[in-house]
Order: C-alpha cells, then sequence, then structure tokens
C-alpha cells in the first residue's frame, strides 16, 4: 500500500515509518501539521492515511478536522486516526460518510503489529475499525438506542464496529458461524439494511451503531 503519515511526534511518526516498510509497504509523504497532510493527499493520493489528532497549531483536533477535509475532496479517501485521545469534536462527523474506510485507534491499546497492520489493510479496502473505548465515549455523548435489536444483536453489531469478522465474532461469543450470520440478518432486516450488497449493509449497520 502507499500511505500517508501525519504526526507531529517524530520519534512515534519514524516508527510507524519503519514498522509500515517491514511490512513491505510505501510511505509516499511523512507531515507533522494538518496543512502539509491535506496538501501531501492531494498530491500522492495514496491508499490509506494515518493521521494523528492533536498537531500545530492549537493542539486540539488538527487531525480530524484534516481527516474530514480529505473526505469532502476526496469522497471514499480511507483515513485510519491513531491518537492518545478521545476527541469527539468531529468523530462522529468523520464516520457519518458511508463512502471510504475510517478507522480510530488509540495508541496506547495498540498491542501486536500484526493487528495494526490487519486494521489498516481493513481500513485501506473499505471497512470500519473503531476501538472499544472510542465506541464507548461516542455512545455516551448522544445515545440513542437502537430499540428494536436484541442485547446478543447489540453485542455482534458492537463487535463488527471494533472490525471482527463473522468468525471472530462467534468465538468471541462462543457460538456458532450460523447463529453469527442469523444475528447480522436480522440487524440489517431491523435497521432497514435490506436493498445493498452485504459489505455496504454491514458498514452501513456499524454507522448506524456509531450514530446512535
Amino acid at each position: 500500500m502507499r500511505i500517508v503519515i501525519a504526526d507531529d511526534a517524530v520519534l512515534i511518526r519514524t516508527g510507524i515509518v519503519k514498522l509500515l516498510e517491514e511490512f513491505g509497504h510505501e510511505v509516499v509523504a511523512e507531515t507533522a501539521d494538518a496543512a502539509s497532510l491535506v496538501e501531501a493527499v492531494a498530491a500522492h493520493r495514496p491508499d490509506v492515511s494515518i493521521i494523528d489528532v492533536r498537531m500545530p497549531p492549537s493542539f486540539v483536533d488538527e487531525g480530524l478536522r484534516a481527516a474530514l477535509e480529505i473526505r469532502e475532496s476526496t469522497p471514499g479517501a480511507p483515513v485510519l486516526i491513531l491518537s492518545q485521545y478521545v476527541e469527539l469534536s468531529y468523530a462522529q462527523d468523520l464516520v457519518a460518510g458511508s463512502k471510504g474506510g475510517v478507522g480510530y485507534l488509540l495508541k496506547e491499546r495498540v498491542i501486536s503489529a500484526d493487528d495494526f497492520m490487519d486494521a489498516l489493510e481493513r481500513v485501506a479496502v473499505g471497512g470500519t475499525v473503531f476501538d472499544p473505548q472510542v465506541i464507548s465515549q461516542l455512545m455516551t455523548r448522544r445515545r440513542e438506542p437502537l430499540e428494536d435489536l436484541t442485547v446478543r444483536e447489540r453485542e455482534v453489531l458492537g463487535l463488527m464496529a471494533e472490525g471482527y469478522a463473522n468468525k471472530a465474532i462467534a468465538a468471541k461469543l462462543f457460538v456458532s458461524d450460523g447463529a453469527v450470520e442469523k444475528h447480522i440478518r436480522n440487524i440489517f432486516t431491523k435497521l432497514g439494511l435490506t436493498a445493498a450488497g452485504d459489505q455496504h449493509r454491514r458498514v452501513k449497520a456499524v454507522l448506524a451503531f456509531l450514530k446512535a
């Protein structure tokens, strides 16, 4: 994959670059601020961008705002937020669009290089990957329950939002693959997601979960 990285912490940025290169990926641009990030994505059209939240000049939410600008100017551009912080000001806006992969991981909770690369690759091909703490804080901020879903269906949908495939969900919940597939079909039906392909409906269901 061709990747752009935006992080003002040079040691962290350098470490991520080396990790990506070890896995055979190409870092086409490194930036330390949001403005340079937007320019780099426009110039290189990467397969995915890895973006920190707090960057110069205010160190508040520049990364998220830049990610929104990127997705507005290039619909479907995959972005993975990688930060120490859950910044809610623009996070819901970031996940609201249905086109293109999006993820939000917390640096201190990434415990495996293989897991990180798996998450990055899923975002690059249009998937969604969110740390459970990010999901929890997004839901706490604006809680509108998905009233028609059962407790088990909500558990399945929550694991879908974390980026787990059906087989992994089955293993975590100690149920069969068929049971997970049935729950997902029920989720699609109850959310009115019946007219598109399964992958598109899966993304739509996750977005509905996060917005709720």
